[in-house]
């Protein structure tokens, strides 16, 4: 992936800044500053595959990027969402080789990105770094784990409505254009059974369905409507801690 833009700075604009370089004080953010370029993030691009060697980390200040289990027959079901709050390849500054999963760009937006070489090597020199990382990985077991109980133990509509909630606290704006088929993919169901789902939100108020899946106005993680539908597995949480 090419590496765009000249090194991004630390102005938070318009809130449109990743939250984990954000929450690092100056002086350990300006160890990774100088390293960092701007990049966009393309629809479908895939960022690493299941068991790839960790060499670029991305830390997305727009978009949401999936983490994705691929079974031996080929089917996927999406594990985590990371959007600006988060990192891909977060591992890589303790000293994780590979991959287990499969991150690919879900919603096109763009992202900062360093070499894992790098990102190890400046949280080698700097323990607020890595107390972030650990803090953030941490975060992201716990909504692997939420992900697992809700595809367990709730219907299709209640996991439909926790997905929509998760990704529309990553994007700007209620619209979240995606297609049925990516959301089968993502949910681990066809397509049809995703069309009959989304009919059944629409027909409760709760989303306007037309070329994607646009969550009516207040259709917030504080709304509770969509509570009540997703089986209360969902609560917002924020990635990046302030470190210490």
């Amino acid at each position: 992936m090419p590496y765009g833009q000249p090194p991004v700075t630390r102005r938070l604009e318009q809130g449109k800044f990743n939250r984990f370089l954000a929450a690092l004080p100056p002086h350990d953010f300006s160890l990774l500053a100088p390293h960092l370029r701007t990049i966009p993030l393309q629809r479908g691009v895939m960022l690493h595959d299941v068991g790839e060697e960790i060499e670029h980390v991305y830390f997305p200040h727009t978009g949401m990027v999936s983490m994705v289990a691929v079974m031996q027959s080929g089917a996927t079901v999406e594990t985590a969402t990371v959007g600006r709050g988060g990192v891909i390849g977060a591992s890589a500054a303790l000293g994780a080789r590979s991959t287990f999963g499969r991150a690919i760009v879900q919603l096109p937006g763009s992202a900062a990105w360093l070499s894992a070489a790098q990102f190890h090597a400046s949280a080698s020199e700097c323990q607020t770094i890595r107390d972030l990382v650990v803090r953030y990985n941490d975060l992201l077991l716990a909504q692997v784990q939420q992900s697992v109980a809700c595809n367990a133990l709730h219907a299709l509509e209640a996991r439909l409505c926790r997905w929509l909630l998760q990704t529309h606290d990553c994007v700007d704006g209620d619209a979240i254009p995606l297609t049925q088929e990516f959301l089968g993919q993502m949910l681990g169901v066809r397509r049809t059974t995703v069309t009959i789902a989304a009919r059944l939100l629409q027909s409760a108020g709760l989303i306007r369905y037309r070329r994607g899946l646009i969550p009516r106005s207040g259709c917030g993680s504080q709304d509770p409507a969509p509570a009540t539908r997703r089986g209360f597995c969902f609560a917002p949480m924020d990635p990046a801690p302030k470190a210490d």
